[in-house]
């Protein structure tokens, strides 16, 4: 056991949960929809990078969604006390592509349980590892970071974060608004209510509107890179969120290649840093 690791969630590391599904055209057809991405004539064949979290979808009884939209802790995950859930970060490794139409089969396996003590108190971080494949083998390897925090001190104020690069050689300007936000909840089946439900964000989590999802900003990036270089084969990828982004203000995603690796941010209105990324392409 690690030093670091809660004493009662020891059993969960090491768990494994195995799922199966099949790349239907309907989510990448919601996905462009989503991005605001022109319609091309067919669709692909395989998917794009980072799609796959619009499969494997959880599917927990209404009766099993906890307050914050979440379904209720424990289960394949260990039942963390901690009220604030947020997906930290990731690492992926692609080895080749999924092709649509497929069906795919996603191992997990919980890799670690550790506890820490940051600035804004305590603070548990799960990692687990996912592996995708088909009928010929693993496909897509990832490690998923989820963290869990305590919740905010009325009237503290949040850390400043750095200032994010300004030496980008392509990037977008996103306005998020309440229904892409909507959107992508729902392409994912993900009920955190701080993504839609501005009255629970702000009045009981203490968010200044509505937040963006990691996961998002990422896919953002991601697709930011596949435009600047559609030619390039993107072979791995990880990311961190480093501070929240909300529905009140627009924000820029943005990216340099210096031969075959790809630094990418997301950055504030404030010119904050809010996502770092990185990419190895071939």
């Amino acid at each position: 056991m690690s030093p670091n690791m809660p004493q009662s969630y020891e059993a969960w590391v090491g768990r494994t949960e195995e799922s199966i599904d099949r790349i239907t055209e309907a989510p990448i057809r919601m996905m462009r929809a989503t991005l605001d991405a022109d319609e091309p004539a067919a669709l692909p064949s395989h998917l794009p990078p980072l799609w796959h979290w619009l499969y494997f979808l959880p599917g927990e009884r209404q009766s099993n969604m906890g307050h914050d939209g979440h379904p209720r802790r424990g289960g394949f995950l260990p039942p963390v006390t901690l009220p604030r859930r947020m997906w930290a970060g990731a690492r992926l490794w692609f080895h080749r592509p999924l092709t649509v139409g497929e069906r795919i089969r996603r191992e997990s396996r919980i890799q670690s349980v550790q506890g820490k003590s940051g600035r804004s108190g305590q603070l548990v971080f799960v990692t687990v590892r996912h592996e995708i494949g088909d009928d010929r083998g693993i496909a897509l390897s990832e490690e998923h970071d989820i963290v869990y925090r305590e919740a905010p001190v009325p009237g503290a104020h949040a850390p400043q974060p750095a200032d994010a690069p300004i030496d980008e050689q392509f990037g977008r300007t996103v306005t998020p608004d309440p229904v892409l936000l909507m959107r992508y909840s729902a392409l994912t089946f993900n009920g955190h209510r701080i993504h839609y439900d501005r009255s629970y964000a702000v009045e009981e989590e203490g968010y200044p509107g509505l937040v963006v999802h990691g996961p998002l900003i990422a896919t953002l990036l991601m697709e930011a890179l596949s435009r600047a270089h559609p030619d390039r084969t993107v072979r791995r990828f990880e990311f961190k969120a480093v501070s929240p982004l909300f529905d009140t203000a627009p924000f820029s995603v943005n990216g340099k290649l210096t031969g075959d690796i790809a630094d990418l941010w997301a950055r504030g209105p404030q010119g904050q840093l809010a996502m770092r990324a990185s990419a190895v392409l071939e």
